[in-house]
């Protein structure tokens, strides 16, 4: 019988650097949201034609794959395969510190940070925007008792059902997440129902990619055993679903094509939306899409180095997806009066130029700050981090824990 045993990180020097760049990152983002507030968001790239700028593309991505970031913990008590129990805890924590780094950088944007209150008390069912303020705060709620049921041994029993709840819930946060572009009938770039399930599974792959950058590194530093079982399992799930990724895409823009109203803004971002198109083919598809597959296809996808490499790749692809469709959409020219042809003077068929300014960049990336310190500090004062997960202990049959005779037992070390 193989004991698993879950250790909270030792505060060393390496720690506490870590840990105050995090801070620091993430104190001067919220400095530059208080100077966009202070003097207006014209401080910023964005227009009253750009109106959501690089602050969302990181909100949207980082709440994507928070949802993503949960899959590790959901195959292990929902679907009941034991190799994955180890990775639970950490899967968690992760996934709270993603949603909670994009409503950093969705909140700090507004402005008026206090104005997100008035979604709470006076709140409007008719909107998808109000609609995710709940299922954000209850996806935190439901993970952190999911957590709760999982490190403490008396619930553990019982964490197969909320982890069954957690599973729903985060479904439809995405799905809430993409149809606030597919409800936006006026965005001839966002105006599809297939942007739901392509949100999905783009979680999917966003969440573990960035799950494992975070595994392969804590394990890494901390000098702990990571055995190729977990390596191999992990790299087939994150091949899987960035296949699914591409292939959605592919779906996604076939079927805009074979639209008559929607060829226009396939050709800008296909063939001519400069900046655009070169972010699509080049960082989407062939850093985050090809690349990544042919190294998970390969020798060296086995290899630790390998899938850290592919795991970057799915991130920085996933960014530049969602760059394409949140800046990409809003820059192609509005269509107010399909099949007709409109002259004015208020930038009418005209593409609205973007270029992010620092005080919005640095709001944007203030928000992985914030997921550094949520993970930093949560494996520091918590049980979150297996200290070993080699073959010897890790079990590879798959089966529920009750079957494959694994016991859990947390232990915290001393710094």
């Amino acid at each position: 019988m193989a004991t698993l045993q879950y250790r909270v990180v030792p505060g060393r020097i390496g720690f506490w650097i870590a840990l105050g760049f995090c801070w620091l990152l993430s104190l001067a983002g919220f400095g530059a949201g208080l100077y966009m507030r202070a003097y207006g968001h014209h401080v910023s790239g964005m227009t009253n034609q750009i109106v959501w700028g690089l602050p969302h593309v990181f909100a949207v991505f980082l709440i994507v794959a928070a949802s993503g970031a949960l899959n590790v913990a959901s195959i292990a008590s929902v679907f009941g395969r034991s190799l994955y129990k180890p990775l639970a805890r950490l899967s968690g924590l992760l996934a709270i510190a993603l949603l909670v780094g994009g409503l950093w950088d969705l909140v700090l944007d507004l402005g008026r940070m206090a104005h997100i209150l008035n979604a709470v008390i006076y709140p409007n069912f008719e909107s998808i925007f109000a609609l995710n303020i709940y299922l954000y705060t209850g996806f935190m709620v439901i993970v952190g008792f999911y957590l709760w049921f999982m490190m403490a041994r008396r619930l553990n029993h019982h964490s197969h059902k909320i982890g069954m709840v957690a599973f729903l819930w985060r479904l439809a946060l995405t799905t809430g997440t993409g149809s606030i572009f597919g409800f936006l009938a006026a965005r001839s770039a966002y105006d599809s129902a297939l942007l739901a399930p392509l949100f999905i599974i783009m979680s999917f792959a966003f969440g573990l990619a960035i799950y494992l950058l975070v595994l392969i590194t804590a394990f890494k530093v901390l000098d702990r055993p990571l055995g190729s079982k977990v390596v191999i399992r992990l790299k087939q799930l994150l091949t899987v679903f960035v296949a699914a990724v591409l292939y959605f895409v592919v779906v996604y823009h076939i079927t805009n094509i074979y639209m008559a109203g929607n060829r226009g803004v396939e050709a800008f971002v296909l063939l001519h939306g400069g900046v655009y198109t070169d972010i699509f083919w080049y960082g989407q598809i062939l850093v985050g899409g090809v690349i990544p597959l042919v190294i998970l296809l390969s020798r060296y996808g086995r290899r630790i180095a390998g899938l850290a490499t592919a795991s970057a790749g799915v991130v920085l692809g996933g960014l530049s997806q969602v760059y394409v469709i949140i800046i990409g959409g809003q820059a192609y020219p509005l269509q107010l009066f399909p099949g007709m042809i409109v002259h004015s003077s208020f930038y009418d068929g005209v593409v609205n130029m973007y270029i992010p300014r620092w005080p919005e960049t640095l709001l944007a990336v203030s928000g992985l700050g914030v997921v550094g310190c949520i993970v930093l500090l949560g494996v520091r004062l918590l049980p979150f981090l297996p200290q070993s997960l080699a073959d010897s202990v890790v079990d590879v049959h798959g089966h529920r824990d009750a079957e494959a005779g694994v016991s859990d037992k947390a232990v915290v070390s001393s710094p």
